[in-house]
């Protein structure tokens, strides 16, 4: 895991310019959607609400009743009334992600009826701009595997680059992994995704070449969203600010301005840049922010405090001493489809610098200025926070953690 850097955007005018720019910023928008629609997708599945439902004595598979689903957007926060959830949820149906099981009604409707999501039935339209972006999206799966080194902080011209990979040794790790079985073959697959906004040239300047040039992930595919960036005019590169491990930026040394949070998934992916939802990280001071979501993973940025919670350093001894004014508390957090909702922060102890209102962690119990003294039975008192978080992303997806806290005078 990384130190927290401030984020910033290189060379984006020359992508936004003109008609390319415009088809750019509709690739941008459709990928926004396609993942919303995918984090959406496997919450419901989570929590049961899709599920198979009968009706006239027919079995309709993997649907969920409109009706329920409101409920349940504006319980999740996810809608502030019914009439924006309607909203939303069309969005997702004029994107041909969701559709009536029968197909008889276009207009997503507040009413007990059954719909479903295309890739649950397997009717979803694989045009040449979803085969790329999947095809993307299973590179960055890949590529943020725990042994995987390819992605590193690189220099060019320079300017210090997070997150980036070389475009000969991207080349050769295609080759190596499968995904092409000649170099012109990897080469060519190079250019569709630069061409549908996957990759980019790390200051924008450049096509890709087969060369020492940099070029890095233009989205963090495993970022929490929230459904109602649908309804929001701003392009979605535009929100892909701090908590973005994959938009460009450029490396900075001043890591008081860094205040997002970092997004890790709860699978087996520990993630130097990002976790999916088990595994998308992105970086706050010392922190890792426990939000997953287990393929395509947005949410305007979460913001966290980049100073610490803390009203006084703490020692793991001052905690263990016998009487001392502290509480021992045990939590079991199971991964949602976002995540675990928190943020680790410190060292010897690891406290709890911020916790998501909504999130699994905060359901549990857990609040600010706790001590985390062990996770899933090992003791953390004497590790810092890189330490802890790696133990959460290479767990299971539910975590047994014991934290201390303050007794109240």
């Amino acid at each position: 895991m990384e130190e927290s850097s401030s984020v910033g955007s290189a060379g984006s005018d020359s992508s936004t310019s003109g008609s390319g720019g415009a088809q750019q910023r509709e690739l941008e928008r459709m990928a926004e959607v396609l993942v919303t629609g995918e984090q959406l997708r496997l919450r419901l599945h989570e929590e049961k609400v899709i599920k198979d439902r009968r009706h006239h004595l027919k079995t309709y598979p993997n649907c969920f009743v409109a009706k329920e689903l409101i409920d349940w957007l504006i319980e999740h926060k996810e809608a502030s009334d019914r009439e924006t959830a309607i909203k939303l949820m069309q969005k997702l149906a004029d994107r041909g992600i969701i559709h009536h099981v029968c197909d008889e009604h276009k207009e997503f409707k507040d009413v007990k009826l059954f719909y479903r999501f295309r890739k649950d039935d397997g009717t979803f339209p694989l045009d040449n701009e979803v085969k790329a972006f999947m095809r993307g999206q299973r590179l960055y799966e890949k590529l943020m595997s725990p042994e995987n080194t390819l992605l590193q902080p690189r220099e060019e011209e320079g300017v210090k680059y997070e997150r980036t990979f070389m475009a000969s040794e991207f080349l050769d790790w295609l080759v190596q992994e499968g995904e092409a079985t000649t170099r012109k073959e990897a080469e060519q697959l190079c250019h569709r995704l630069m061409e549908h906004g996957i990759i980019q040239h790390v200051s924008n300047k450049h096509p890709f070449v087969d060369s020492n040039l940099l070029y890095q992930f233009r989205m963090n595919f495993r970022r929490r969203r929230r459904l109602m960036e649908l309804l929001s005019e701003k392009s979605p590169s535009s929100q892909e600010t701090h908590d973005s491990p994959f938009c460009l930026r450029k490396q900075s040394h001043d890591n008081r301005k860094s205040t997002s949070f970092m997004s890790v998934s709860p699978s087996k992916e520990i993630k130097i840049v990002s976790a999916v939802r088990r595994s998308s990280m992105s970086s706050c001071g010392s922190s890792g922010y426990f939000s997953s979501s287990p393929t395509l993973s947005s949410s305007p940025p979460v913001l966290c405090n980049p100073k610490s919670v803390l009203k006084r350093p703490v020692t793991s001894e001052e905690l263990l001493t016998p009487g001392a004014p502290y509480a021992r508390k045990t939590f079991t957090i199971v991964g949602d489809a976002v995540g675990w909702g928190f943020v680790v922060r410190g060292s010897k102890p690891c406290h709890i610098q911020a916790v998501d209102p909504s999130g699994p962690a905060a359901a549990a119990g857990m609040k600010v200025c706790q001590f985390v003294v062990s996770v899933n039975g090992l003791n953390v008192l004497h590790v810092d926070y890189r330490t802890v978080s790696n133990l959460i992303l290479t767990g299971p997806r539910t975590i047994v953690m014991e934290v201390m806290e303050e007794l109240e005078c």
